[in-house]
């Protein structure tokens, strides 16, 4: 495993790399996962408290009314592997729900955020052991070496973060939950679903303002770590819809034509000219149970609000 210090450094080239390889692009891109550094992941949490924001007060609903269901299946003892943690917030509905678990292991890639998250979960639930991992859940990582050999291990992916992914992503994150829990594992996913589309472009650009903060904080991220001269009042955030791969789209827009300097590279931007910084997916009920099918799972639970606007998805590992 490799040391705090390491650790950091292989994230920072691997940020570097990608803002180079993504704005050397024709079209101009970002992956989303570098929106979350530890003030990003802080915006984040005030955008689930966003009233345009259905999202999160939704699934939390769904996990409150049916968490002794997915306690069940679940199983007793479990290992609790969350992908993506952030501060961990709705995983303490299941995790109260569950019968003796054994570990929980959150995976994030803010390091500092996911400490104060582990902490508090430790605190929360003194029996429950806590294992935090720093890493990006998108690509393979090293799970700890002693995780329990009884009870079931669970992969838990609440947020609806999986629609961040395209679709090769998508596939390989399934797949690699799937070698993490094994055979007999289980896994309970948040998606969005589809709905009408000025909801959903409100969710993505809020009339407070919280979203455009969190899509412009990788500018801020970008200066700070990678000794960028962005003047970040000079672009605006957008979100569109895309139908074709049924998300919705954030943008950063330059406001003028202009040169950036980052990690000694210079970047030309047209006025108008944009930056893809996340890609939010929203998925039918049948759609994912398809695609879930073609990575070696099984849908056997479908839990959602009455208005199906949001479905927690119960998988089974198929052998």
């Amino acid at each position: 495993m490799l040391d705090r210090t390491s650790a950091e450094e292989t994230q920072r080239h691997a940020f570097q790399a990608d803002v180079i390889e993504g704005l050397s692009k024709a079209r101009k891109t970002l992956p989303s996962r570098w929106l979350y550094d530890d003030r990003g992941s802080e915006i984040f949490e005030e955008i689930t408290a966003v009233e345009d924001y259905y999202p999160t007060r939704t699934e939390t609903a769904i996990l409150r009314e049916h968490a002794g269901d997915m306690a069940s299946f679940c199983g007793e003892r479990a290992t609790v592997i969350e992908y993506g943690a952030g501060a961990s917030v709705k995983t303490e509905i299941l995790l109260g729900a569950l019968r003796s678990p054994e570990l929980y292991v959150p995976v994030d890639i803010a390091g500092d955020f996911l400490k104060a998250s582990a902490r508090r979960i430790g605190e929360t639930f003194p029996d429950l052991a806590v294992r935090p991992v720093v890493a990006d859940f998108t690509g393979d990582f090293e799970l700890p070496d002693d995780l329990p050999e009884d009870g079931r291990r669970t992969g838990f992916f609440p947020g609806s973060t999986i629609g961040n992914l395209d679709r090769h992503e998508t596939v390989s994150f399934l797949e690699r939950m799937r070698e993490h829990v094994g055979g007999d594992g289980r896994a309970v996913i948040g998606a969005d679903l589809k709905k009408d589309i000025p909801t959903l472009l409100r969710a993505y650009d809020d009339s407070e303002g919280v979203t455009a903060a969190f899509d412009l904080n990788i500018l801020t991220r970008i200066n700070r770590e990678l000794d960028g001269d962005v003047p970040v009042e000079r672009f605006v955030h957008e979100a569109r819809w895309n139908e074709e791969s049924s998300a919705v789209e954030m943008h950063l827009r330059s406001l003028d034509d202009r040169t950036v300097t980052i990690a000694g590279r210079s970047f030309s931007f047209a006025a108008g000219e944009t930056i893809h910084t996340e890609s939010s997916r929203k998925y039918s009920v049948d759609g994912f149970g398809e695609l879930a099918a073609a990575c070696g799972w099984q849908v056997s639970e479908v839990w959602t609000d009455e208005a199906r606007r949001f479905a927690e998805f119960g998988l089974v590992a198929r052998t």
